[in-house]
């Protein structure tokens, strides 16, 4: 069941996303060479205990920390560590959520670790504009798969390809709730969006078409080939004004 969120409840999630956003922001400010994925994951969480709130996926999830820290072929899911450092040329995908207030957001981003080439360059940018293409569909009138297709189509015709096993969702007073966004998919399906639908919109996006493999630890997800992969998530809110991205921050 798809659960509207009033005007008090949207009130809450804002504050929420802004507080997420701008901590994805300071965690972003840090990545360098040398330092260990647990770094992040220490003050990721110092930083939302600070902030009144609770990390969402040890609440939701039973994960392991506070942010999925996530190099290279790691898709999603990854478990900081000390000793897993970050190196020149590495990609670094942190997931972060909060749940504060009773309510929850939820955020993702790809950063290169030093200098990247050019190939590897136009997979981020790929990445990324396919959140905003999503992001675009997210207004009355339209249906949930209107959102999945115009990630995927972008996609797909970048000469890149989607995680299909892992999907977009809502979000509120749980970290997942419904409905479920697969980042592919026809156009015309699906449930029609209204206002106080929160959704959190996340495309993986990776270099091949191979399914995905989970690590021992029963967490890592990583590409089948071993090639690259990033991830980037808002949550967003339709309102009667329009699309509101509630974890924008200082992008």
């Amino acid at each position: 069941m798809i659960v509207l969120k009033a005007a008090d409840e949207l009130d809450v999630m804002r504050e929420n996303g802004r507080i997420l956003a701008e901590i994805l922001d300071r965690l972003v400010e840090e990545v360098r060479p040398g330092r260990p994925t647990q770094f992040f994951d220490a003050l990721a969480e110092r930083l939302v205990r600070d902030s009144g709130g609770e990390p969402a996926f040890r609440v939701f999830a039973g994960f392991p920390g506070t942010i999925n820290a996530s190099i290279n072929e790691e898709i999603v899911h990854g478990i900081p560590t000390d000793a897993r450092t970050l190196s020149d040329g590495d990609l670094f995908s942190i997931d972060i959520g909060i749940y504060r207030n009773g309510y929850c957001a939820d955020a993702a981003t790809t950063i290169p670790v030093g200098a990247v080439d050019a190939a590897v360059q136009r997979l981020l940018a790929v990445g990324e504009a396919s959140l905003w293409k999503g992001i675009e569909q997210v207004r009355m009138g339209n249906r949930l798969s209107d959102v999945s297709h115009a990630i995927g189509s972008y996609v797909e015709s970048s000469g890149f390809h989607v995680v299909r096993e892992y999907v977009g969702h809502g979000i509120g007073k749980s970290l997942h709730e419904d409905p479920q966004i697969p980042n592919y998919g026809p156009p015309g399906r699906g449930v029609r969006l209204q206002p106080g639908m929160v959704l959190a919109i996340e495309p993986m996006v990776k270099t091949d078409a191979l399914p995905t493999q989970t690590r021992g630890d029963r967490w890592t997800v990583v590409t089948g080939s071993g090639g690259l992969s990033v991830h980037f998530e808002h949550t967003v809110a339709l309102t009667e004004d329009g699309v509101e991205v509630l974890t924008r921050g200082g992008e």
